[in-house]
C-alpha cells in the first residue's frame, strides 16, 4: 500500500521511485484512485528532477499496461508504424503508412487530433466524408489484417491511464517534460504491439522542440528507451523551420497528400521526409536490407500506383468514398472564401516563423486551442511560399481558404507578420538534420 502524497514528495526531494511505487500510481490514475490535482502535482515534480532510466521504464511499461496490449500472430509480415512531434503541413503519415504497407508491412497507427498551432492526423482523415476513425478494437485489427493498414482515433482501451495524464498537462504546463512524453508515446507505440518504429522529431519555429540539439536529445532518449523495452526504434531529427508543405488545413492537406500519391505534384520538402522516414521503417522491419534497397521499394511504390491505390482502399475500407483517389474535389469540402494574401514589400522571404503559419489555420477554424473544440476542415493555406522565394504584387506569400471575409483579414495579418521579406534571399535549413540509432546509453531523463 503506498499513498500517492508520499510517491509524490519522494519525486518533488529528486528521489528514485520503485517499480512498485510506479506501478501503485499509475494504477491510481487508471482507477480513479489519484485526483487531477495529484496527477498535475506528480507532473509537475517530474519535470523539476526528471527521472533515472530505470523509473522511466517503469512508468512506461506501467502506462502501457493500462489498457489492452494487441497481438499480432499469423501475419505474413511485420507490424510497424511512426510517430511524429507534430508541425505544420507535415501530412507524413497519410503518405508513409500507405506506401510501407504496399511494401509487405502491416500498419496500425493510432493517430491524435491537432493541438494548438500543429495539425492532427485524425482531424485530415476526418475531413473525409464518411471515414469512420473509431471502429472499435476488433474492427480496427480486422482492418489492419486485410487491408494491411488502418489509422484510427485513440478512443479505443490502449495506454488508458496516458490519456487522464496529458489531459492534465496539457493545463498545467507540464506537456514538455521528457520523461512524459517518453512515457505517453511509447506506452501507446508498445501496446500496438509493434515490430518496429521510426520517429520524426521536428525541430525549428513550428515545433515544440525547437532547438534541435534538445529534440536531437528527446530523439535519442525515446530511443533508448525503447530499445531497453524491446521495441527495434529509429529516430531523424527533421526541420520545421518553415512548413513541411504547401497546405496547411485538414482537407487541404488530404487534398495534396492524394496528389503526391498519384504523382501530380510532389514538394520537395516532403518527399524529403517521407523518403527518408519510410525507408528507415523497411529496414528496422527488415523488408530491405539497406538504404539503396529501401528506397527502390519506396520508389516503386509511387511510381507503380501501389501506394495510392493502398490509400484509396484503407479509406473506402473505413467509411470513405471509393472515388476518392480519382476525384478527391467532388468530395473534399471546399471553404467559400479563397484568396491570395501578398506581402506588404516586395522582396525575397528571408525566413518564417512557421508557429504563426500554424497558428493562422487555426484562427481560420481549422484548429483547436483546447482540445473538444469544432474545426471546419475546409479551411486552411495552400501554395504556401518557402524560404528564398520572391514575395510581390505577382508572387502571393499564400492563398487563404476562408469560412467568411473577416475570418480571411485576419488570417492574412498574421500570415504577413509571419514571413520575413528581405532585399536578400534567406537560406533554407537542412531538411534532415540527424538520424539516431536505437541503443541503450546511461543517461537521466
Amino acid at each position: 500500500m503506498f499513498l500517492v502524497e508520499e510517491l509524490i514528495q519522494k519525486k518533488r526531494d529528486g528521489l528514485r521511485l520503485s517499480r512498485q511505487e510506479i506501478n501503485a500510481f499509475i494504477e491510481g490514475v487508471s482507477n480513479d484512485g489519484d485526483t487531477d490535482a495529484q496527477i498535475a502535482a506528480f507532473a509537475m515534480a517530474t519535470w523539476f528532477t526528471g527521472m533515472q532510466r530505470d523509473e522511466q521504464m517503469a512508468m512506461t511499461l506501467a502506462m502501457r499496461d493500462s489498457g489492452k496490449v494487441m497481438a499480432w500472430g499469423g501475419l505474413d509480415g511485420p507490424v510497424l508504424d511512426k510517430h511524429s512531434t507534430g508541425g505544420v503541413g507535415d501530412m507524413v503519415s497519410l503518405l508513409l503508412g500507405p506506401i510501407v504497407a504496399s511494401c509487405g508491412a502491416y500498419v496500425p497507427m493510432i493517430s491524435g487530433h491537432g493541438l494548438g498551432h500543429t495539425g492532427g492526423t485524425l482531424d485530415k482523415l476526418e475531413s473525409i466524408p464518411g471515414f469512420d476513425a473509431r471502429p472499435g478494437m476488433a474492427r480496427f485489427q480486422q482492418l489492419v489484417r486485410t487491408q494491411h493498414i488502418a489509422i484510427i482515433g485513440q478512443d479505443i482501451d490502449v495506454a488508458c491511464a496516458d490519456r487522464r495524464i496529458y489531459a492534465v498537462r496539457d493545463v498545467t504546463a507540464t506537456v514538455a517534460s521528457t520523461p512524459l512524453i517518453i512515457s505517453s508515446i511509447l506506452s501507446k507505440k508498445l501496446a500496438e504491439g509493434l515490430d518496429a518504429l521510426v520517429l520524426d522529431i521536428k525541430c525549428g519555429s513550428g515545433a515544440f522542440t525547437p532547438d534541435p540539439d534538445q529534440a536531437l536529445t528527446l530523439a535519442r532518449e525515446i530511443c533508448a528507451v525503447a530499445h531497453e523495452a524491446g521495441l527495434r526504434c529509429n529516430a531523424l531529427v527533421t526541420d520545421m523551420s518553415q512548413p513541411l508543405s504547401r497546405s496547411a488545413g485538414n482537407a487541404l492537406e488530404v487534398l495534396e497528400a492524394i496528389r503526391f500519391l498519384r504523382g501530380d505534384l510532389r514538394h520537395s520538402r516532403l518527399w524529403s521526409v517521407v523518403h527518408e522516414l519510410s525507408c528507415e521503417l523497411l529496414q528496422l522491419g527488415g523488408l530491405a536490407e539497406n538504404s539503396a534497397e529501401a528506397g527502390k521499394l519506396v520508389i516503386n511504390a509511387l511510381d507503380s500506383g501501389n501506394a495510392a491505390e493502398q490509400f484509396s482502399q484503407m479509406v473506402a475500407a473505413q467509411g470513405g468514398p471509393p472515388g476518392l483517389l480519382q476525384n478527391p474535389e467532388a468530395f473534399l469540402p471546399r471553404a467559400p472564401v479563397v484568396r491570395p494574401v501578398f506581402a506588404e514589400t516586395s522582396g525575397f522571404i528571408s525566413s518564417i516563423h512557421t508557429r504563426i503559419v500554424g497558428t493562422s489555420v487555426v484562427v481560420l477554424g481549422g484548429g483547436r486551442q483546447r482540445a473538444g473544440d469544432p474545426i471546419d476542415p475546409s479551411v486552411g493555406i495552400t501554395e504556401i511560399s518557402c524560404v528564398g522565394m520572391t514575395a510581390d504584387t505577382q508572387s502571393p506569400l499564400a492563398v487563404i481558404h476562408a469560412a467568411s471575409e473577416s475570418s480571411w483579414e485576419q488570417a492574412a495579418v498574421m500570415l504577413r507578420s509571419a514571413f520575413c521579406v528581405g532585399s536578400e534571399a534567406g537560406k533554407a535549413l537542412p531538411v534532415i538534420h540527424d538520424r539516431v540509432i536505437g541503443e541503450a546509453p546511461d543517461a537521466t531523463l
